[in-house]
């Protein structure tokens, strides 16, 4: 991302303003773009969590606590999904995390190829709606979520949400 998190858009296009002005905004404190890497392992998924409220604390993101439980709850569900689907292709995952002026954006990468789907899960199933439950999240918060291969030929699943809530 060129944009270092600014933006009203989740996905900047890097086009800059439209008002002439060729210099971009000054950023507000709290906005950036911050990558972490972690082992797909189990003990991965709290340590993104902690990670990441930590980062939105630090940074002093104006997210409201229901932003935020929103997502670390979208956190532990995407590395959970590598550790438990990707990490015999990848060993590694990364999580990013782009804050704009008005929206925060969460990311997982892996190197798995596989590019999964939010289904309705079997309601005997303990497990299986992940991916569901992320895309609802996104969704009541009016925000936008994807899935993307990557140019090493594998995805990032990624979620972002406004900073305000959804009228």
């Amino acid at each position: 991302m060129d944009d270092h998190g600014r933006g009203r858009d989740p996905r900047p296009e890097g086009g800059g303003d439209t008002d002439g002005d060729s210099r971009p905004p000054d950023p507000l404190p709290y906005e950036g773009v911050w990558r972490f890497t972690a082992p797909s392992v189990e003990a991965s998924v709290p340590q993104a969590r902690h990670a990441v409220r930590d980062l939105l604390a630090r940074q002093g993101v104006p997210a409201s606590d229901d932003l935020v439980q929103g997502l670390l709850l979208i956190v532990s569900e995407l590395v959970t999904n590598v550790v438990r689907h990707a990490a015999l292709l990848s060993p590694m995952l990364a999580v990013e995390v782009a804050v704009g002026a008005e929206w925060v954006r969460v990311a997982v990468e892996d190197n798995h190829p596989y590019r999964p789907t939010a289904l309705e899960a079997d309601h005997a199933q303990t497990g299986g709606r992940g991916l569901l439950l992320v895309t609802e999240i996104t969704r009541e918060a009016g925000g936008a979520c994807d899935v993307e291969h990557t140019a090493t030929g594998g995805k990032v699943i990624w979620a972002a949400l406004p900073l305000k809530p959804a009228p």
